[in-house]
C-alpha cells in the first residue's frame, strides 16, 4: 500500500511539469498538421484558408499570380478580428469584460446587416436570372468583412476576458465612440494595403490572415473549455490559462485539420473552388 502511494505521488506533477504537459498535446497535432499539409509558409496558411473558406480564386486578392489563402470576404473578417484584439490590447483594456456600449453595440449590428446583405447579393450572381441589388466587388466584400472582423473581434475580446479572469474589469471594453474610431482608422489602413495587391504588403498580411483564423478558433475554444469544465473566472495570471489555451489550440488544429481532410478527400485538390 506504502509502496503504490509512493509510486503514485512519484509521478505527480508539478506546476510547471502541468503546463508542459498541456504543450505537448497541441505540438503534437500541429507537428503532424505540418507534415501534412502542402509546403513553404504560404502552403501552410493556404492549408488554413483551405478548412475555413472557399477560396474561390475571382473573389480573393492576389499576391503576384496567387490567390490569398483567404476569399476577400474572409480576408477583411479575420483581418478585422486580430487587429480589434491587438487594439484593445495595446488600448490597455487587458481585463475589461463588460461588452461596448449600447451605441456602438448598435453599430456593430449594421456591420452584421451589411455583411450579410452583401454576403447574400454576391451569392446571387451565382445565379445570371436572380435578381439583384448592386454589383459585387472585391472591394465591398473585403470591407464587409473587416466591419464584421472588427466587431467579432472586439465581442470575443470582451467575452474571453469576463470568462476568464478572477478580477475582470466590469468596464465596456469600448466605452466612447473614439475608440470605434481608432480601430476603423486603422482598419482602414489595413483595406488600402490588402487592395494595393502590392506584393510587400501582402505577404505577411496573408500570413496574419490565416494566423488570424486559428487564434480566433483558439480563443472561442479555450472558452468554451473553461466553461464546459466549470473552471470560469478563476485565472490570476497567464500561468493559469496555460492548460485552457492548449486546449483551445488542439481544438482549433483539430478542426483545420479535419476539414482539410474532409475537402481533399472529396476533392482531391488543395485549391480552390473554380466558377
Amino acid at each position: 500500500m506504502q509502496s503504490a502511494q509512493a509510486a503514485a505521488s512519484a509521478v505527480t506533477l508539478t506546476p510547471t511539469g502541468r503546463r508542459a504537459a498541456a504543450l505537448f498535446v497541441p505540438a503534437l497535432a500541429i507537428g503532424i498538421w505540418l507534415a501534412l499539409t502542402p509546403g513553404g509558409l504560404l502552403g501552410k496558411a493556404d492549408a488554413i484558408g483551405y478548412a475555413v473558406c472557399h477560396r474561390i480564386d475571382l473573389r480573393s486578392f492576389h499576391l503576384g499570380v496567387r490567390a490569398l489563402p483567404l476569399c476577400a470576404r474572409c480576408t477583411g473578417m479575420h483581418l478585422g478580428a486580430l487587429l480589434a484584439l491587438v487594439y484593445l490590447a495595446a488600448r490597455g483594456r487587458g481585463r475589461t469584460g463588460f461588452y461596448p456600449i449600447w451605441p456602438i453595440l448598435g453599430t456593430f449590428a449594421a456591420f452584421a446587416l451589411a455583411f450579410t446583405v452583401d454576403g447574400l447579393n454576391s451569392y446571387l450572381h451565382f445565379f445570371p436570372a436572380a435578381p439583384q441589388l448592386y454589383s459585387p466587388s472585391n472591394l465591398l466584400r473585403l470591407i464587409t468583412g473587416l466591419l464584421l472582423g472588427i466587431a467579432m473581434g472586439t465581442l470575443v475580446y470582451a467575452g474571453f476576458n469576463q470568462t476568464a479572469w478572477a478580477d475582470w474589469r466590469t468596464e465596456p471594453v469600448m466605452r466612447s465612440p473614439i475608440d470605434l474610431l481608432g480601430v476603423l482608422v486603422l482598419g482602414g489602413i489595413v483595406l488600402a494595403a490588402v487592395v494595393t495587391e502590392n506584393p510587400l504588403l501582402l505577404y505577411p498580411l496573408a500570413l496574419v490572415s490565416a494566423m488570424g483564423v486559428v487564434i480566433l478558433l483558439t480563443v472561442v475554444y479555450s472558452m468554451i473549455g473553461l466553461i464546459l469544465r466549470r473552471r470560469e473566472n478563476q485565472a490570476r495570471s497567464w500561468r493559469d490559462l496555460v492548460a485552457p489555451l492548449a486546449f483551445g489550440l488542439t481544438l482549433a488544429i483539430l478542426q483545420i485539420g479535419l476539414f482539410d481532410l474532409a475537402r481533399y478527400w472529396i476533392t482531391g485538390t488543395w485549391s480552390g473552388f473554380t466558377l
